[in-house]
């Protein structure tokens, strides 16, 4: 079996494992604990790691630039476009769409297969991109969170320069800040993550190491199927997948690319799963949102959403460049695709809001009923 194709099966299998584990994990106590060891200790260590293993010069500036104006795009397109009204979303969910569908998480759903089809030089090409994207996803998009935070909380009684202060306190007390700090001042100093001792290596690699599994079992442990929301997901999934054929076709005609690898990176980066790390940004507001008296007021972000997106959005991501990436050839030796894929792909996130949210719970309850 294709070793790329062999480690998204086991990224797979362990958000099935975590499913299966819902009987044993029932508590919010219990699924806390496991949040916590995720945004607390491995997702920082994580990012440490990351940030102290960036070999960045300015000749190569362009590339990450065009991965964060990617980001930056799609969430623009999210916040201008009437989709909330289209699709029929909820405020709570919406905003929770749009911290999630511009992110991308390359690493567990575009690295193992560039590295398989394309070798390691698209592969260092493709990391370097995930530096625009790590800025998107830990900075912009934690600010984006906090504004809303701050717009819909307002603390009476509390000067605004006061209510800057405290949420600046709570924003450096948090690990994942802690940790960029921290590897921005080493970075400073000329040193990076082969400077760290041998034992300070070890400890970091091997927290690390729990993060993605962790998460996967998270998400598996926390899905909360609605049909309504399913219908809802999958559009935003298809218009995310055809929005970014659509900038990568342009792309394309705009660069003058010849090699195979440098065009399906164009292609299939913008493909990547919706990162967790929005997740952690809206954690960390719903944490705070619950010490205060919010009466009458709904939460910021559907957290249960989030994580249905996150699981529906890894399989969905995966399939997609598992195909592209087989018919490599194929797709780069025809510069039309990318351009007619997003119309297939828009066109069929459309079909799901035309459809009545009733007819597809009637259906779906007769599948469920075959199967009892």
């Amino acid at each position: 079996m294709n070793s790329a194709v062999s480690i998204s099966i086991s990224l797979l299998l362990i958000i099935v494992a975590g499913y299966l584990l819902r009987g044993k994990i029932k508590t919010k106590d219990q699924k806390d604990g496991i949040k916590t060891i995720i945004l607390s200790l491995a997702l920082p260590v994580t990012i440490f790691i990351a940030l102290l293993k960036i070999q960045f010069t300015w000749e190569m500036v362009v590339i990450p630039l065009m991965a964060l104006g990617f980001n930056l795009l799609m969430y623009e397109l999210m916040i201008k476009l009437p989709l909330k009204n289209i699709f029929g979303v909820n405020e709570e969910q919406y905003r929770t769409l749009i911290m999630l569908v511009p992110s991308l998480a390359p690493g567990l759903s575009c690295f193992p297969f560039i590295l398989e089809y394309f070798g390691d030089g698209t592969l260092a090409m493709a990391a370097l991109a995930d530096v625009g994207n790590k800025v998107f996803v830990l900075i912009i998009m934690y600010s984006i969170a906090m504004n809303w935070y701050v717009n819909r909380n307002e603390i009476k009684g509390q000067k605004k320069s006061a209510k800057i202060k405290s949420l600046m306190i709570t924003l450096i007390r948090e690990p994942v800040n802690l940790m960029i700090i921290s590897a921005i001042i080493i970075l400073m100093m000329g040193l990076n993550y082969h400077s760290l001792p041998a034992f300070a290596r070890d400890s970091v690699d091997r927290v690390s190491l729990i993060m993605t599994p962790l998460v996967l079992l998270f998400i598996g442990i926390s899905i909360k199927l609605n049909w309504r929301q399913v219908r809802t997901i999958i559009s935003f999934l298809f218009f995310r997948s055809g929005i970014a054929f659509l900038i990568s076709g342009f792309l394309l005609m705009l660069i003058p690319v010849s090699d195979v690898p440098t065009i399906m990176l164009i292609i299939i980066f913008p493909q990547s799963a919706c990162s967790f790390w929005p997740y952690a940004h809206m954690s960390a507001i719903d944490g705070l949102e619950n010490k205060l008296a919010r009466k009458g007021k709904g939460k910021t972000f559907d957290l249960d959403f989030a994580i249905n997106v996150l699981a529906f959005s890894l399989p969905f991501s995966t399939v997609l460049i598992l195909t592209l990436c087989t018919f490599g050839e194929v797709v780069a030796s025809v510069p039309e695709i990318p351009l007619v894929s997003a119309g297939i792909f828009l066109a069929i996130a459309t079909i799901p809001a035309l459809i009545p949210g009733r007819v597809i719970h009637s259906y779906a309850n007769k599948v469920v009923g075959v199967f009892k």
